[in-house]
């Protein structure tokens, strides 16, 4: 008999839903990628009713569903934290404790009456912790039989970070630290004072941190004041924060800004005005002492769990750049990090921890690359279903029965400097686009990642962009020795492709650094010669393997550019339709959906004839 488990993250931020079926991840969505609002924290309806129909099954087959936290002792928190630090809070408390009062503590009783709206929701339901469900998350779908697990974010019910230890079937946590110390949110606590948006910023903050000078007066002075006044780090990772500097407890926002302004000499950065050497000092600071507490954190993973093997998740753990710390240093002999670290892979881990801890169920390991599938878990569409929106739209499209063919005709486009929409197979679950729903261009195009910034994604104009390399090819561009499928490791670019900095490098303005060229694949070259890297194996994603195959024939290079297919403020998009407006808002100037390839001048003939309906076939 199969046994179907459904999975729910929800009411924070990236709802999202997993459906398993005998330990077998079968599929998992974002409910953003749906409704189309960015971080969607609602009931994942749409992404449950999606996963439910990808498996061909209803409500009533499952045979549990599974929440993942535990509400009572987030409430429990809540209310010894309002304790704790009153008469501080009482704006917050009253803002917070009737909406749990009403809503939250029936918890179990609002997730019956949802999932009523799909069917019969007569099927057990259970809690497991947040962290847990971040482990197992970790853990489950990982290659090893065994490893260390690592779990970082802001805050689930108590715990901020778990140190625990992964072995066939089991979890066994080690060590917790608990609220208010949080890695996690003291990195947010940087990303909106430096003036970006708390719990999806934070990977902005990460970009400008190479913008900070190193060892400038200022940045140094910063990191001491960090470490002095605001953390207290010891040896093992664990730290304690001085809430005397934070709000996020009790109030509305994160920091105490009369204070910080006093501590650092700097007020906070109001969202979109201009980044002045100070803040891109403050992000580089604050970056560099979190490398220092995940690094700290990661050694003591490994000698708690007596393993060479390291899994992570957690929101921390999309901090690419220490990632790529822990393997330059050495800290384990491997890495596995899930790609959808953050609160909507919870829905993954806490299908799975049902599966493997409340069932009891043996794992079965795969090491041919994991148990993810490329993290192609959403959904996919039809040749009719891209038909019928070009016709939907009267939008002309070229036809390829020769895949090969098309590949070959895309890579001489990005060849020519083009910017491609590539849409393919099922859409990613976690926030990188991986090959089915990006947007290419060409790597060694030194106008490329201003061009894709300003006039596709409508973006900061300091953003990096990631390569995705060849899987054959990643020790040809990058200090790397090993597959990166998730775009979750920062890494040096190859030294035989630098360029030089001129002398006066440092003392020029950011736009000026950022344009600097590099090396000979400026638009995935960050400012500091590194890159984000996501390497594409022929056998996970073969036709996005192919197309950059067929580029490499073409140039002698196996690397492109990839960004997610959306512009800023949207999720990722998900359906042709979707695609299609994405593709006609921007300066695109090809989509290539399936076998179909839509050129934007064709489409511009169009509004001059809107006659012309005619469908071309190439064979």
């Amino acid at each position: 008999m199969n046994t179907a488990i459904l999975g729910i993250s929800a009411f924070y931020h990236d709802s999202a839903a997993t459906l398993i079926i005998n330990g077998e991840i079968i599929a998992a969505a974002h409910e953003e990628r749906f409704t189309r609002i960015k971080h969607d924290a609602t009931f994942p309806t749409n992404a449950i009713k999606y996963v439910l129909d990808e498996a061909g099954i209803s409500v009533s087959d499952l045979q549990s569903i599974v929440f993942y936290d535990k509400p009572y002792i987030k409430f429990e928190r809540l209310l010894e934290t309002y304790h704790a630090f009153a008469p501080k809070g009482l704006k917050s408390f009253l803002s917070a404790i009737p909406v749990w009062i009403k809503e939250k503590l029936f918890m179990k009783k609002m997730l019956r009456e949802e999932l009523a709206k799909l069917g019969n929701a007569k099927v057990p339901f259970l809690f497991p912790e947040h962290h847990l469900s971040h482990a197992a998350s970790a853990f489950y779908p990982s290659p090893f039989e065994e490893a260390a697990i690592l779990t970082i974010d802001g805050v689930g019910e108590w715990a901020t970070t778990t140190i625990a230890q992964g072995k066939g079937k089991d979890i066994k946590i080690l060590k917790e630290l608990q609220f208010p110390h949080s890695l996690g949110l003291l990195y947010s606590a940087f990303t909106y004072y430096t003036g970006f948006k708390v719990n999806s910023g934070e990977y902005k903050l990460m970009g400008l941190a190479p913008y900070g000078i190193a060892d400038a007066e200022e940045t140094q002075r910063f990191k001491k004041i960090i470490t002095g006044f605001l953390v207290d780090i010891r040896e093992d990772g664990s730290l304690l924060l001085n809430m005397d500097y934070f709000s996020f407890a009790t109030g509305l926002k994160m920091t105490n800004d009369k204070r910080w302004t006093n501590l650092f000499g700097l007020p906070p950065r109001q969202s979109e005005s201009e980044i002045s050497q100070s803040y891109m000092n403050m992000a580089l600071s604050i970056q560099q002492v979190t490398e220092d507490v995940v690094l700290k954190l990661a050694q003591t993973a490994c000698k708690l769990a007596n393993s060479e093997n390291l899994v992570m998740a957690g929101g921390v753990a999309l901090n690419s750049v220490a990632n790529g710390k822990i393997l330059e240093k050495k800290v384990c002999k491997e890495l596995w990090i899930q790609p959808a670290a953050g609160d909507a892979g919870g829905s993954l881990g806490a299908a799975l921890a049902a599966w493997h801890i409340g069932s009891g169920k043996e794992r079965i390991v795969k090491k041919n690359p994991d148990a993810m599938k490329g993290a192609y878990l959403g959904p996919g569409f039809t040749d009719k279903e891209i038909v019928n929106m070009a016709r939907k739209h009267e939008a002309p499209f070229i036809y390829f029965s020769d895949f090969d063919k098309l590949t070959k005709e895309v890579a001489c486009y990005i060849d020519d400097g083009k910017v491609i929409g590539w849409f393919q197979g099922r859409m990613e679950f976690g926030p990188r686009a991986l090959g089915n729903r990006s947007i290419l261009g060409d790597a060694r195009n030194a106008e490329m990642q201003k061009k894709m910034n300003l006039k596709i994604k409508y973006r900061e104009g300091f953003r990096p962009f990631a390569p995705t390399v060849m899987e054959e090819e990643i020790s040809t561009f990058f200090e790397l020795d090993r597959p990166s499928p998730y775009m979750l490791l920062v890494i040096p670019v190859k030294q035989s492709r630098k360029k030089p900095e001129p002398p006066d490098y440092n003392k020029r303005e950011l736009y000026e650094r950022l344009y600097h060229l590099r090396s000979d694949v400026p638009a995935i070259t960050h400012i500091d010669y590194s890159a984000r890297i996501q390497s594409v194996n022929k056998d996970t994603n073969p036709r996005y393997w192919k197309l950059i195959n067929a580029f490499k024939n073409l140039t002698g290079y196996g690397v492109i550019v990839n960004t997610s297919f959306n512009v800023r403020g949207e999720p990722i998009v998900c359906t042709p339709e979707d695609g299609f407006r994405c593709f006609m808002r921007t300066e695109m100037d090809y989509l290539v959906m399936g076998n179909y390839l839509f050129d934007k001048s064709k489409q511009a003939e169009l509004s001059n004839d809107s006659d012309w309906k005619q469908e071309f076939k190439l064979d």
